[in-house]
């Protein structure tokens, strides 16, 4: 399954970085996922590409559970806690206020609960794309 995680925000970058480096610590994540930056092209004359989307693809053994936690618990770390929305396939929720709501309605994305199965649908697990 292929994840996409969006952060909103003038520091977007920066946050993306938080982000993963909590993530690569946290082994439920670490064991099932490969982590990568995707990069939207840059606009003319500007000096590369901007970070845009942290790309997870799981593996057997993923549990979209330990990841929505570890997700909560890295926007509670945070001085202002950004929007983050996670993205798989063409659908996307967004995480605002870490409500009990919005955490279970990530965990219905990524488990797959009325949309593509888990390995299946648009988001399929070929790789992370550069």
């Amino acid at each position: 399954m292929r994840v996409g995680v969006l952060i909103d925000g003038d520091r977007s970058e920066g946050e993306l970085r938080s982000l993963h480096s909590w993530l690569t610590q946290e082994p439920a994540v670490r064991r099932s996922a490969e982590l990568a930056f995707r990069e939207r092209s840059s606009e003319p004359g500007s000096m590369g590409g901007v970070l845009d989307v942290l790309e997870l693809v799981t593996g057997n053994g993923w549990s979209a559970a330990s990841f929505v936690l570890a997700v909560a618990a890295w926007r509670q770390t945070r001085p202002r806690a950004p929007q983050v929305t996670i993205r798989r396939g063409d659908v996307e929720v967004s995480i605002c206020n870490g409500s009990e709501d919005e955490l279970a309605g990530a965990l219905a994305l990524l488990e797959g609960v009325g949309g593509a199965g888990p390995n299946g649908g648009p988001d399929g697990g070929d790789g992370p794309r550069q």
